[in-house]
């Protein structure tokens, strides 16, 4: 197993530099995180995966990438992150998707189908939200909170409760100072939470037809019809995937495998990386055997 650290580097897109990290060699295994995170939350994995090029970045705006005058909409993120593999010429790509990184990087592989080689997601968004019971327990209560709240914006933007009250509810784990420390340090002011406000409004929750949602569902309408090879990590109780998420990608997708990884919720890359990355480590050494037989 390769224990040499990763590097630190950085790339121009659109006149900003994004700010990843690279470990390995081989064919790119790009590893895209959700809203609050960064390339931070994969420091425990990336080591640990054998065999591929792994990459991953920080969103634009979040991390050590650059915070430009954005709205910070999901589709600015496609726009990045597709500008991002453009810049680094990645090819037959393995996408590793979580929370709001699936939204990106489902989108970017549907069109590019010719692309990727394989995905693999946890904790991500398949299908958009067409009802209230469509959410996990916890998101439902989050959605509420901001629901009744008036000073949501205020909230956001001028305190840290994203970072205090949302980002742990996630996790089973206290954070350590340091890792609490990387994690906040990209949000010190409201010009820099206006990523994660912009989150909290493109989030799309019930039957009115978003952008976001149409998004989704576009997404996910070729994602049904895909034979692009899946790896599907879950936890019941989870935060995001429901026993009926789960049950509509086994009944619904092609060529899939669903591997539980034991009792989590979100952010199981800082409580069970050990076995995030034997299973990500297991299904990559499954296709190149099969690429080799076949």
């Amino acid at each position: 197993m390769n224990t040499k650290p990763y590097e630190s580097k950085f790339v121009t897109v659109y006149g900003s530099k994004m700010h990843y990290l690279e470990q390995g060699k081989g064919n790119p295994v790009l590893f895209l995180h959700g809203i609050p995170t960064s390339s931070y939350l994969w420091r425990n994995i990336l080591p640990h995966i054998p065999n591929g090029r792994c990459i991953a970045p920080d969103l634009i705006g979040m991390g050590k990438s650059d915070k430009p005058n954005l709205l910070y909409r999901v589709f600015d993120h496609i726009r990045y992150i597709e500008g991002f593999i453009d810049a680094l010429q990645l090819k037959n790509i393995t996408l590793v998707l979580h929370g709001w990184g699936s939204v990106i990087g489902l989108d970017y592989a549907m069109r590019h189908e010719d692309n990727i080689k394989s995905l693999i997601f946890y904790e991500s968004h398949l299908r958009p939200i067409s009802k209230w019971e469509m959410l996990a327990l916890p998101l439902q209560e989050m959605a509420a909170t901001f629901h009744s709240l008036d000073q949501t914006t205020d909230l956001i933007l001028n305190t840290d409760y994203f970072m205090d009250k949302i980002f742990p509810a996630g996790m089973l784990k206290k954070l350590a100072p340091e890792e609490k420390a990387r994690y906040t340090e990209p949000f010190q002011n409201a010009q820099s939470r206006q990523v994660l406000l912009q989150y909290l409004k493109d989030f799309p929750i019930g039957a009115k037809q978003t952008d976001v949602s149409a998004l989704m569902a576009n997404y996910s309408s070729r994602l049904v019809n895909s034979t692009i090879p899946k790896l599907m990590l879950y936890t019941i109780p989870g935060f995001n995937t429901t026993v009926d998420t789960l049950t509509w990608a086994k009944d619904n997708l092609n060529n899939i495998s669903l591997v539980d990884i034991g009792e989590d919720l979100h952010y199981a890359q800082e409580t069970n990386p050990e076995t995030i990355s034997k299973e990500i480590t297991r299904f990559l050494e499954q296709l190149t055997h099969d690429t080799v037989t076949a």
